[in-house]
């Protein structure tokens, strides 16, 4: 464990975290609204640039706001949620580390995996905990397949993240927006790091890529692969784990998973649905993070996991179409109990 997750929060002698948003879009927002409601949680405030989003934001958490991140520091924090644009999570990273204050920033963590290293080292020498915000991981879905697929042989995983276009993406395409989300995931899942990398993409109405057809091989042997795009009329969620002794169905947007077992030689099996949970996968989410501040303990995603899993999706956007990354690792294996 690095120095980064050994630090506890200096929580006030009523034992309340102050913590503080930065960013107030659609995620920053929701933030502030979740963080607003936690026990044990003092919601200093937002800081956003932009007036309209500060009273956005003011009317769902009814919090004080600042223009600007220094003012929301000087107000004194604990704890911060980086919500702003990617392009500024080094920087404003950075400002609030060198305050000490413990960070959880959005993923992806940084626009290129040195700034993300950059944020990770300053974290580690401040001894500030540092966690990346893959909110997929809360879903209770996953959390429901990941539990299942516990000590088994993995063998494939597919995964389909598409939907129609977001009117507010502009600076990114479909690898860097939603794909990261699923390479985060396999590598989850696996406990394995992505060694093989193999991406089609294509730009078919937007300036940057909005078709993605990527597949990977993981080091432990997994091969896996992730449909995306922006140009379907619906959203679809969908992660599929064949193991050597079952199938899992999971739909992220209904969280509902099926479990395929019990393979006979005539082709029948048993099926039954998984139990899985309700929680509010942003709100999960910022208590692990919070767990993590108050105990000093690794934090659900590190910044090295959001680092490594950034470095991937900008592999598949700079990889020639086909290319293999690395020579492929025989034999999968069995994901630890």
């Amino acid at each position: 464990m690095s120095a980064a997750n050994k630090a506890p929060a200096g929580a006030g002698a009523d034992g309340q975290l102050r913590v503080g948003v930065i960013g107030a879009g659609v995620m920053g927002s929701n933030h502030a609204r979740v963080l607003a409601g936690l026990p044990g949680v003092t919601l200093v405030g937002v800081a956003e640039p932009l007036a309209a989003n500060r009273t956005r934001v003011t009317n769902m958490a009814d919090c004080p706001t600042f223009a600007t991140v220094d003012e929301l520091l000087d107000a004194g924090v604990d704890a911060v949620t980086i919500a702003a644009p990617t392009h500024l999570h080094r920087d404003v990273s950075l400002a609030c580390i060198a305050r000490k204050t413990h960070v959880l920033v959005e993923k992806p963590i940084a626009t290129t995996g040195k700034e993300g290293h950059e944020i990770v080292a300053a974290a580690r020498n401040a001894g500030v905990t540092l966690m990346v915000g893959h909110v997929e991981r809360f879903n209770p879905a996953v959390a429901a397949i990941k539990q299942a697929i516990k000590g088994e042989e993995i063998l494939s995983i597919g995964i389909t993240r598409v939907g129609p276009f977001p009117p507010r993406m502009s600076n990114v395409g479909v690898v860097i927006d939603l794909a990261v989300h699923d390479i985060d995931l396999i590598r989850w899942f696996t406990e394995s790091d992505i060694v093989d990398v193999q991406p089609q993409l294509a730009s078919a109405v937007a300036e940057r890529e909005d078709i993605a057809l990527l597949q990977f091989r993981t080091a432990s042997g997994v091969l896996a692969h992730i449909n995306t795009n922006w140009l379907t009329p619906f959203k679809a969620r969908n992660v599929t784990v064949a193991t050597r002794q079952k199938y899992l169905q999971g739909d992220l947007l209904t969280r509902q998973v099926t479990e395929c077992f019990g393979f006979q030689p005539d082709g029948s099996y048993s099926m039954r649905h998984l139990p899985v949970g309700h929680d509010e996968p942003l709100r999960a989410e910022l208590q692990a993070f919070l767990h993590a501040v108050r105990n000093g303990s690794v934090p659900a995603v590190t910044g090295e996991e959001g680092v490594a899993s950034l470095e991937i999706a900008i592999k598949c956007l700079d990889a020639p179409a086909g290319a293999v990354a690395a020579p492929h690792h025989p034999g999968p294996r069995a994901v630890a109990s």
